[in-house]
């Protein structure tokens, strides 16, 4: 198929290129280069948390609740938990935000738990992973302030964000840094600083909740210092404010160091929340989270939490995550809260990059070190070979011949295994350098970090650079020099959204994400120990830059109400077209990029407010949306302002391998222009239609406009074609395995009939893949025979859906149950049962049936 036209897959067999619309059919949409590919291995696997969040029924202190009364329910559930003989440690407990605990408990007394008298919901404490951090050098971030109109802010209307308190969750801050006022000899700063106003460290150098990481080590040592070990986060706090050498979005914020993580590793949710609670104890004026939990709800812990903290006063923002590569629903918590700022990303357009030459004339490449592998030479000359063509699907993934690639570079191309297999099989087959390179457009991020160490130089190329070595190779010998060099060069994907920038929309049907930043490629400061400076992509990086910029605006608006942030800056926000083929004209998807890209010049020189400033259309299935809008001219003379809108592309209905389609809705206003006094406020209604031509289960949206001689102000909104119950969360077989399925032990295999003997610690296990998040699930259990209830085994709500299409997550049995409305647990007698699992959709009606989802167990046979 020509990738530069656009098919039609419609019923009518409409053909259509260019900016051309049918408002009655749907049109495929097939990217110029290949989609966004995964790097990592994608395996089966079974995820098994054994931390978890225990909410209790009462309103945190946050809501108006006495800490007194918080803490009695607390104590109430201790005693009901260990009357009840449920065996955990508790973490920590909480009574501002969250009204609860977080404890360590096996997932084999998860029913039991959830079956205590008080307790509203239980939730997996998610383990968070430090990104991948990618190090360079020559400071420069002109560019990505450039995007966002912060220079203009700077330069023009003279803003720095002074007076402002900015929090940073992080990795903390390296203290010693110039660009935060430090002495700029490590180890030298007392804490706190002018800059670095206050902080905590949480949990200490050693702390790694990584089970899997060689250097786990889940005991936090906390202490009064937030130094930082490992970069990610005096990276973000230099997007937001650096001051010296680079110059941050708010060079004279003051900021709050909260650091939650190790020098390496993972972190829990348990300790954000810890976190997010001191931050309003030290009356920050912004929090910045570049860290969440993929797949998850508004109504997850730190997710709520969040949203406390806007009600308290706090602008609150957070990366909405990198898992676009898992595909749609794949928000983070905190990002997805109801008040929270989720950040999308979009790639830099331009990056700083050192540079090395290919023969016969000395083409410069410029190249970024994989992390994890050795830094490159600055000199010296190697011969080159490629593994692949420009073709391939899985170069290098397979193991090479011995000596096959005996000191050479080895051009490998991206894509099919992680990039540690493909420099491996390098390294192993002789090659005494890997150059990588993308196989879809622009430049990336990799780490080679794994089991096996890599020991030669790897470095990451653009795809246009990729393919230009490769024609060479092709008609010849290649030689590549390294040099000690470095240029900027321009990003071709500069300004589309970033590769891995993940998908809403929230499982409630929320908008999200809500707006963009640059956060592909960013360059920032970074330890002293490491450079300095380091150039780093994620939405980790657009988050600070929302941030810095909601500081910018409380500095030239002292009075602004924090709660309305987000309307402010989604107002002012500038839609990007779609990265699959920017050409067209398209706008990207609503639930890929939110409002667009983030303008604080715009914003803090607006004088039209519009309120929803984002519109969460919910199912289509009952019919067109309407919905109000509310007009206010901020000025002092009278506007007219007219109403007008523009599609998005929409994404069809497959979860994991999302597809892009021309789908426009059908928008109508109940006028078409409206004169707004200075001062003053008129509504007018608007009426959205999803075009009935776009395949069930898919997300559409656009941007409503409305239009005066002062400028422009755009409403994104977004919803979901057709029934959304529709969507099946529990597929009955995964990659060949019957789902769900009962198991004697947290392995997978075949679902058959188990005995177990609870005295002895044997638990009956539920494996359990959902390819969508559930509002609830529900077990009991029943006699084989006769089908008597014998009692609730399980009572979840707000699942997340599993990252990976092969993931599963398992759930315990121990032959307890409660029984009516007593909560009191009991152990059921010896004997045959089946375990009924019921797990209630999305937004579904719990008196419904057709909401429902079930399963009905083999035989267990319980055996003391």
């Amino acid at each position: 198929m020509n990738r530069l036209l656009l098919a039609a897959l419609t019923a009518t067999s409409v053909f259509v290129s260019g900016a051309a619309q049918a408002s009655d059919s749907v049109i495929h949409l097939e990217a110029l280069h290949e989609p966004h590919g995964t790097d990592t291995a994608m395996d089966l696997v079974i995820e098994a948390p054994s931390l978890w969040f225990v909410e209790l029924s009462g309103k945190p202190v946050a809501e108006g609740r006495s800490q007194a009364a918080a803490r009695n329910e607390q104590q109430a559930f201790r005693s009901r938990a260990r009357n009840a003989g449920l065996r955990f440690t508790e973490r920590y407990a909480y009574d501002t935000l969250f009204n609860g605990f977080s404890i360590s408990m096996s997932a084999a007394d998860l029913s039991r738990l959830s079956l205590i008298e008080g307790v509203r919901a239980i939730y997996p404490v998610e383990t968070i992973a430090i990104p991948d951090v990618q190090p360079a050098s020559s400071p420069a971030m002109a560019t990505a302030l450039a995007m966002t109109g912060a220079d203009i802010a700077q330069n023009v209307l003279g803003l720095d964000g002074a007076g402002i308190r900015v929090a940073v969750m992080d990795t903390g801050v390296d203290i010693d840094h110039p660009d935060f006022g430090g002495s700029g000899v490590p180890g030298t700063t007392p804490f706190p600083t002018a800059r670095i106003v206050a902080g905590y460290d949480f949990v200490g150098d050693a702390f790694n909740a990584n089970p899997n990481h060689p250097g786990y080590n889940p005991i936090p040592e906390p202490n009064d210092v937030p130094d930082d070990c490992n970069g990610h986060g005096t990276h973000v706090a230099g997007i937001v404010g650096a001051d010296g050498e680079l110059t941050g979005v708010a060079p004279k914020v003051s900021l709050g160091a909260y650091r939650v993580f190790g020098c390496e590793g993972s972190t829990t949710a348990d300790i954000m929340l810890l976190a997010m609670e001191r931050a309003l104890a030290d009356d920050m004026d912004v929090l910045n989270m570049s860290i969440g939990a993929a797949f998850q709800w508004p109504e997850y812990p730190t997710a709520r939490a969040a949203s406390r903290l806007v009600n308290r006063g706090m602008v609150v923002v957070a990366s909405i995550g990198n898992s676009g590569a898992t595909g749609l629903y794949s928000a983070g918590a905190p990002g997805v809260g109801d008040k929270v700022i989720g950040v999308a990303s979009f790639d830099n357009t331009h990056v700083q990059l050192n540079v090395f030459t290919v023969s016969p004339d000395d083409a410069a490449v410029g190249h970024a070190p994989a992390a994890a592998s050795p830094a490159a030479p600055t000199s010296g000359t190697l011969p080159m070979t490629r593994t692949g063509t420009a073709s391939s699907t899985a170069d290098a993934c397979a193991p090479l011949a011995a000596g096959s690639l005996a000191g050479q570079a080895a051009l490998v191309r991206r894509g099919g295994c992680t990039f540690h297999e493909k420099a491996f099989n390098a390294q192993s087959a002789g090659a005494a350098a890997v150059v990588l390179y993308n196989n879809t457009s622009g430049r990336f991020s990799a780490t080679v970090a794994g089991a096996n160490p890599i020991v030669v130089p790897v470095v990451a190329i653009s795809d246009a650079e990729g393919l230009m070595i490769n024609s060479r190779l092709a008609g010849g010998p290649v030689e590549l020099t390294w040099t000690e060099e470095s240029a900027a060069f321009i990003n071709p994907t500069g300004g589309l959204i970033s590769s891995f920038s993940s998908y809403g929309l929230a499982p409630d049907l929320s908008l999200k994400p809500d707006i963009g930043a640059p956060g592909g490629l960013i360059h920032s400061t970074y330890p002293l120990e490491d450079g300095g400076y380091a150039t780093i992509s994620g939405t980790s990086m657009s988050a600070p830059h929302v941030a810095g910029a909601a500081a910018l605006y409380l500095q030239a608006a002292p009075q602004a109400n924090p709660r309305h942030m987000r309307s402010i800056l989604q107002n002012s926000a500038s839609p990007r077209n779609w990265w699959g083929n920017p050409g067209l004209g398209f706008l990207d998807n609503v639930h890929r990029q939110g409002a667009g890209m983030l303008r604080i010049d715009d914003a803090v020189l607006a004088t039209t407010r519009v309120e929803p400033s984002k519109l969460s259309l919910g199912e289509s299935q009952a019919g067109p949306a309407v919905r109000t809008l509310s007009i206010r001219n901020l000025g002092t003379a009278p506007v007219t302002y007219t109403l007008s809108h523009v599609g998005a592309l929409a994404t069809g209905p497959g979860t994991f391998s999302p597809s892009f389609f021309l789908g426009t809705a059908t928008v109508s206003f109940s006028a078409s222009s409206v004169e707004v006094p200075a001062g003053g406020t008129s509504q007018v209604d608007v009426t959205i239609t999803a075009n009935p031509a776009l395949a069930d289960g898919s997300q559409y949206g656009g941007y409503l406009v409305v239009s005066s001689d002062t400028g422009q102000v755009r409403v994104p909104y977004a919803g979901f074609k057709g029934d959304y119950q529709a969507i099946v969360a529990m597929p009955p077989v995964v990659q060949g395995l019957a789902n769900p399925m009962l198991r004697p032990s947290l392995t997978l295999g075949p679902d058959a009939p188990i005995t177990i003997n609870p005295d002895n610690g044997e638990v009956a296990w539920i494996v359990l893949h959902l390819s969508h998040q559930s509002r609830l699930m529900r077990v009991e259990a029943r006699s084989a025979s006769g089908g008597r209830n014998w009692g609730r085994v399980l009572n979840l709500e707000y699942l997340g859906r599993n990252a990976e299409s092969g993931g599963f997550s398992a759930y315990g049995w121990d032959g307890t149950t409660t029984r009516g409305n007593s909560r009191n647990v009991v152990q059921v007698p010896n004997g045959d049962y089946v375990l009924e699992l019921k797990l209630l959709k999305a937004l579904g009606d719990e008196s419904n049936p057709d909401h429902w989802e079930t399963w009905t167990s083999p035989v267990v046979t319980i055996a003391r």
